[in-house]
């Protein structure tokens, strides 16, 4: 590496050369020029050497891949954090290990108001149930617990945490010895919340910046709201982010728009839109997605939050504000509900308009033929997690206990959203599932059903350049020259074209098909390794050593 004093009065300039550029200006590029902010040139080494003598500093990638940065499209900032920083029960593997982590946590933190902890999942213990009131009591030694399941959608809590906030025991939701869902379960989460210092705040999502961007990501969507986190936790979030020092943040604020006046409210607070989790349902984990028929496993449909006169307002005011739209659907029952909200808005205001605000809508699951072919007309953008499939797909997948095979088998349908032209945005909804894009990509190819896999090319697409498009931005998420300097750098192995398919051949390394190779992403294979990453020129991630 060989650097040169810069001149103050003209942008900064870096040449990377000797390595793998994934672009799609130059399928055979080794080599990129960044100036400032923004990628100047990609080509082949030998063109490099004209730029060698005339740029601040030349990186020698030895072999490296380069890639744009991932866009991670639904996260929980500081939830994120608090699970990096505290205690998570996804590594429990029964009931009793998880009470145990509960008590050691409770020991390490003896000055906190509330405990807090996230990620169980009894479906994956053989008690097959959540800890009980009195067992959370006992090993907390009765103070205030917040303990969300691995979806968020539900909570266990101490009779101590419930005592702090009056009135819960009448709201919807409330149920004595189970996990609380709905009014109480928002209820009890900001008070939990509400405890925490700005300093415990900043550090969790400062340690969740930094683990994202460890992980090759640039940007992430924040999808924050009243019910979820608060507008001081969203405004410090983006103000943190501001600070240029980690990935870029896209702020969502899940809130009902009825006027152009909540419209402006919405936008004064920094967000993009009024969308992320701005819940139609809840979840399939917590019995709480709505449905058309019962589930399998319990004698209701789930939890309607919305109906398709809200989604119809809600949607119709955010157009008409230039305001980006969007709700958290998973049921069938709830994407219809929002699908035809989104037409009656499209009645009212005009389909072109509804069209081109890019409203969105998150996981997505349970699509029908209809609401796949209304996401198409509406061209509504589909944020999905194809972890999600991972961790619950399959035939013996919480999914299937939830719904039976049948109707387990028609969830997350990649590759037919992607034949009728919806745009795709990948995430990973951390905590719910962790940050961890290229095992991302990996889930959306080898999809538990496999006719719902799609390619490694267009599932890497979806994680870049998809979450770039998502808010509206079309220049970004590419390594060509004029597009953002948003980019990481890996170690990876060869370089392959990947499918989902086993019955075509699956990968090819011969150059002559002008597409860029991706790493192989077969399940046996380790994922590549991010040694930087580098958001708007600044370098927000190095690996030490490397």
């Amino acid at each position: 590496m060989s650097e040169r004093i810069p001149d103050p009065a003209r942008p900064r300039t870096v040449l990377l050369r000797g390595g793998e550029v994934h672009s799609p200006a130059d399928p055979f590029a080794t080599a990129m020029v960044v100036e400032g902010d923004s990628i100047a040139w990609v080509g082949e080494e030998g063109a490099a050497d004209s730029f060698a003598d005339g740029v601040d500093e030349v990186v020698h990638l030895d072999g490296a891949l380069v890639t744009p940065a991932f866009t991670d499209a639904h996260v929980h900032t500081t939830a994120t954090g608090l699970a990096l920083t505290g205690l998570d029960l996804a590594p429990a593997t029964r009931l009793a290990d998880a009470l145990a982590r509960v008590r050691a946590h409770a020991a390490a933190r003896p000055h906190d108001r509330v405990l807090l902890g996230h990620g169980w999942d009894a479906t994956a213990w053989p008690e097959g149930r959540p800890p009980s009131r009195a067992e959370l009591d006992e090993a907390t030694g009765g103070r205030p617990l917040y303990l969300t399941r691995v979806d968020v959608h539900s909570a266990v809590v101490t009779t101590a945490l419930l005592d702090l906030v009056p009135g819960l025991r009448d709201l919807p939701g409330f149920h004595a010895d189970a996990p609380l869902t709905g009014d109480a379960h928002h209820a009890v989460r900001q008070t939990a919340y509400a405890t925490l210092t700005p300093a415990q705040r900043a550090d969790a999502q400062r340690a969740a910046l930094a683990r994202a961007a460890s992980l090759g990501i640039g940007s992430v969507h924040e999808c924050a709201g009243p019910e979820i986190s608060g507008e001081d936790d969203f405004t410090a979030l983006l103000a943190l982010a501001a600070e240029g020092n980690g990935p870029r943040v896209v702020g969502y604020w899940a809130e009902l728009v009825a006027s152009a006046k909540e419209a402006d409210r919405i936008r004064e607070l920094g967000a993009l839109g009024a969308a992320g989790d701005l819940f139609a349902d809840g979840s399939l984990g917590s019995h709480t997605a709505h449905l058309h028929a019962p589930y399998a496993d319990a004698g209701h449909t789930g939890t309607a939050h919305l109906d398709a006169e809200a989604v119809a307002t809600h949607v119709a005011h955010c157009t008409e504000a230039g305001l980006q739209a969007g709700f958290h659907a998973i049921g069938d029952a709830a994407l219809t509900t929002v699908t035809d909200g989104v037409r009656a808005a499209a009645d009212r205001v005009g389909l072109a308009r509804v069209r081109a605000a890019r409203h969105r809508v998150e996981h997505a699951e349970m699509l029908t033929e209809r609401t796949l072919a209304a996401f198409a007309d509406l061209a509504l953008t589909a944020s999905v997690q194809p972890a999600f499939d991972a961790a619950w797909g399959g035939t013996e997948g919480m999914y299937a206990a939830r719904l039976g095979a049948d109707r387990a088998r028609t969830l997350n349908p990649y590759a037919a959203l992607l034949k009728a032209g919806v745009p795709l945005a990948l995430g990973s909804d951390s905590p719910v599932t962790p940050l961890d894009p290229w095992g991302t990509i990996r889930a959306a190819v080898f999809h538990r059903t496999r006719a719902h896999g799609i390619s490694a090319r267009a599932a890497f697409t979806a994680h870049t350049r998809g979450g770039w498009r998502a808010i509206g931005r079309d220049d970004a998420g590419v390594l060509v020259p004029g597009a953002p300097a948003d980019y990481a750098v890996w170690r990876a192995g060869d370089l392959v074209v990947q499918t989902p398919d086993e019955r075509v051949e699956r990968w090819s390394t011969d150059p002559r098909s002008g597409t860029p190779g991706l790493p192989d992403l077969s399940p046996d294979r380790p994922l590549p390794v991010c040694l930087a990453t580098v958001v708007a020129g600044r370098t927000v991630f190095a690996r030490p050593n490397e």
